[in-house]
């Protein structure tokens, strides 16, 4: 191959890698609205396979059968599990899939330093000649950067997936007093491997400790977080796995992996930004953990929260109340995702507009177990964008209100956020259901929300529970409102 014939593969392969990541960007701003975001994940897709096209072009039959079976594998286990996943595992899906992103960064890492002799260099046959050619800092420490936080993101993904799978306990599970100390420990082992390694070529064992040191730290920064602050740890895992990505991208010289790596990167800690400000919580807190996990549950109609008595109602009186009202605004949560409730929502929607009632839909930041979790089930019931909204802007509606009804939202509604400085919420932005004139709660029991504590709003004298399954419900009273 002449010196011309490389220089053009070169540029060639640079051109289609500005091409794929132009496309990444492209299609991620067409993420923004629902209108868009089915072509804006097209576009996203078709730079990918662009990317992909460009790095096998460095040498298409180099290890050409590993490529096709990696490939394979990949297809038979991806394709399969995305369409099958039901939208209130989808959490889970993001969490798994954002680990295997994290361990797949940490493993090329692994590959580099191998292939690289600890990199202390290669050797390149030039004619008769060997040439050694020794790596760069810059490389080893990008690499060994990918790999102490490919490896945190990977093993702490798979914790998160197993706490949303309720394979793990969501509860908070630490060492105690013990806890940040040996953390601590684990985490400056995982950075004195690092170090060894960038300072001079080390045997294997070194990089096979940092990965190991890493995993356990990864294992243990999860771990003790609860169950309701889940959002912004994926969130913030996400970020974890970008970063790596960019840092490996910068070690392999790959264009299109250093540019999809920052985005994922600077989109994933602005997000987890957002949340932590959301819940009022600071990173730091969440990261300490300590917070959710679930409650005890209470019989249906016993003494709730400060001693209020809990009023039971049934589907009929609910559908008069709100047939005869101006304005209801649907609060989804959790609740709603667990039962798949969300297109008999739309169902009882279009039943209450049929009677000239304005419906609308408030939407927390936090509600469910990621971001934008209940944006994305409501789309999927063709719910109009235009109904959804945002808190504060919901906030603003609640005082004209007539019914608000609340489907399985229990922390983001809890009032103790505004009125208790004593709570774990307080300070938390919350949707102020209780400022409309009445508020229908659909719940299976009294058991708390995922934050662990009781919900005053429950025992409001405005407040009406229907218990139940949240399908099940919305069904009944959209048959009453039919029937009115």
């Amino acid at each position: 191959m002449t010196a011309t014939s490389i220089l053009f593969d070169v540029n060639f392969k640079s051109v289609l890698y500005i091409v794929a990541f132009s496309l990444f960007i492209y299609g991620l701003s067409g993420l923004t609205g629902p209108k868009t975001a089915v072509r804006g994940n097209r576009i996203a897709a078709v730079g990918m396979v662009i990317a992909v096209v460009a790095t096998l072009l460095v040498d298409p039959f180099n290890n050409a059968l590993l490529i096709v079976l990696g490939l394979a594998i990949g297809a038979l286990v991806g394709v399969p599990a995305a369409r099958q996943v039901k939208m209130t595992a989808m959490p889970q899906m993001v969490a798994l899939f954002n680990g295997v992103g994290g361990g797949a960064v940490a493993l090329v890492s692994w590959a580099e330093f191998r292939d690289s002799a600890g990199f202390a260099g290669k050797s390149v046959e030039i004619g008769s000649a060997t040439l050694h050619v020794g790596t760069p800092t810059y490389i080893a420490i990008f690499s060994v950067f990918s790999a102490l936080i490919g490896s945190i993101s990977f093993w702490g993904s798979n914790i998160a997936f197993g706490k949303l799978q309720e394979l793990i306990s969501g509860k908070p599970l630490s060492l105690g007093k013990l806890q940040l100390p040996v953390q601590g420990l684990i985490g400056l082992a995982a950075l004195a491997c690092a170090v060894a390694i960038v300072a001079e070529p080390q045997s294997e064992i070194i990089m096979i400790g940092l990965l190991v040191f890493a995993g356990v730290f990864g294992v243990m920064l999860v771990l003790p977080i609860g169950g309701a602050d889940m959002p912004v740890v994926i969130s913030l895992l996400n970020a974890f796995t970008g970063l790596a990505a960019a840092a490996a991208g910068i070690a392999l010289e790959n264009q299109a992996l250093i540019v999809a790596g920052m985005i994922v990167g600077a989109s994933g800690t602005i997000l987890t930004q957002q949340m932590a400000i959301a819940m009022n919580r600071t990173i730091t807190s969440v990261i300490v953990g300590g917070f959710g996990g679930g409650g005890a549950e209470v019989a249906a109609g016993a003494a709730g929260a400060g001693g209020g008595t809990v009023r039971a109602t049934s589907a009929a009186d609910v559908a008069i109340q709100m047939a005869f009202a101006r304005l209801v605004v649907v609060v989804p949560g959790y609740g709603m995702a667990v039962s798949q409730a969300q297109h008999a929502v739309r169902e009882m929607a279009k039943a209450l507009e049929a009677k000239g009632v304005e419906v609308q839909y408030a939407i927390h930041p936090v509600a469910g177990r990621m971001p934008g979790h209940m944006n994305v089930l409501l789309a999927e019931a063709d719910v109009p964008y235009d109904q959804l909204k945002e808190m504060d802007d919901a906030n603003g509606d609640f005082p004209r209100t007539d019914v608000a009804i609340v489907i399985g939202a229990n922390d983001v509604t809890n009032p103790d956020a505004r009125n208790d400085p004593s709570s774990p919420i307080y300070g938390m932005p919350i949707l102020n259901v209780d400022e409309s004139a009445s508020v229908i709660v659909l719940k299976r029991s009294m058991s708390s929300g995922y934050a662990g504590i009781d919900n005053p709003l429950f025992v409001n004298p405005k407040t009406q529970m229907l218990f139940g399954d949240a399908k099940a419900s919305v069904t009944d009273i959209t048959s009453e409102l039919n029937e009115l």
